[in-house]
């Protein structure tokens, strides 16, 4: 008998359905322990309110559960991952707002986060960007909520009443975010590197900058070249947004924000909007990345009021609360300055 060669594609697609189910069983195995861990914190809480002192009681409780835990169901039961669960169920005290997608991984890290709105954020954004808990670590670490807040010219009050009132469309503000923070790229202690040393530099570290760009971007080139009768230009970088539904176009700038690279990113747009953009995209956007924001260039050039064009600053290094902090109160003292003296 002939020796039977299996079909690829026949055999990937098995491959496939067993890929699938393996996931999908290590995913609900998954969130069945994540449950099991919020119904402990909250028998904990339960137990509490028996005792008179209660973190006192609390305090003793945990210690001696975790020794009868350890040896009844080995590791796993430290009195700091109990304190955990406890802290689990205060955090989310409706059981419905856990989601199957995330690992007790993802909300060890989620509690962590004071503001109840960013916790929501931080929740809804893992499920559908399906972010690892790496990736949750590091838009954390680097106030991913905050910041995207901040890029929208409004207080989180007002934004929070908005999200209310309404169901928003997203727009370009909602997804351009200032600063950015580049420091995966290990950059920090050259200052003086050339605008193509950081392109290439974003370029080997692409699905670290996709993950910093946001929700919706996928790479579409480098130094993408757009030909007229006369000259030849080259963009640094372009992206497609696949819920703006447009394509996104990034400069970076290594110097001073000028007037002249503002006219130089609008020319770009305009150019690949008539030579690239079909019928079905929105218009194209434009991202000018600086280390260096002149908001009184930002207020006098054709970035005001434009929804095509935007600047933010970049940096190499994790901020601080404080730094972030003090960062967003400058630019809305900026801001406020500007309105007054039109």
């Amino acid at each position: 008998m002939d020796k039977l060669t299996i079909n690829k594609n026949f055999y990937n697609d098995i491959k496939s359905i067993l890929q699938t189910a393996r996931n999908n069983t290590y995913k609900q195995i998954n969130f069945i322990m994540v449950e099991a861990y919020y119904n402990i914190g909250k028998q904990i809480i339960n137990q509490e309110q028996n005792g008179n002192d209660r973190a006192k009681y609390g305090k003793a409780i945990i210690k001696e559960l975790s020794i009868k835990l350890t040896e009844d169901f080995g590791k796993g039961f430290s009195t700091r991952n109990l304190w955990s669960m406890r802290q689990f169920y205060i955090s989310f005290p409706i059981v419905q707002t856990l989601s199957a997608q995330l690992s007790w991984s993802h909300y060890k890290l989620i509690m962590r986060v004071e503001n109840q709105k960013a916790r929501e954020y931080y929740i809804n954004e893992s499920v559908e960007s399906n972010w690892s808990v790496r990736a949750l670590e590091r838009q954390i670490g680097t106030h991913y909520y905050e910041r995207i807040i901040s890029s929208k010219d409004k207080s989180i009050v007002e934004i929070e009443a908005e999200e209310k009132t309404k169901d928003l469309e997203l727009t370009p503000k909602d997804i351009i975010k200032d600063p950015y923070v580049l420091e995966f790229l290990d950059l920090k202690d050259n200052i003086s590197f050339r605008e193509d040393e950081l392109e290439s530099a974003l370029i080997s570290k692409i699905q670290e900058f996709l993950l910093e760009l946001g929700k919706g971007f996928a790479f579409v080139a480098r130094q993408k070249h757009i030909k007229t009768e006369l000259s030849d230009f080259y963009i640094d970088i372009v992206f497609y947004n696949y819920i703006l539904k447009c394509f996104v176009i990034v400069e970076l700038k290594t110097a001073k924000l000028t007037h002249q690279d503002i006219g130089q990113l609008e020319m770009y747009v305009n150019m690949y909007d008539d030579l690239e953009k079909s019928q079905s995209d929105n218009p194209t956007i434009g991202l000018l990345l600086c280390t260096q924001k002149d908001n009184t260039v930002v207020k006098y050039s054709k970035l005001k009021d434009n929804e095509k064009l935007f600047v933010s600053k970049y940096q190499m290094y994790l901020p601080s609360v404080q730094e972030l902090k003090d960062e967003i109160e400058k630019d809305i003292l900026e801001l406020e300055m500007n309105k007054n003296n039109d």
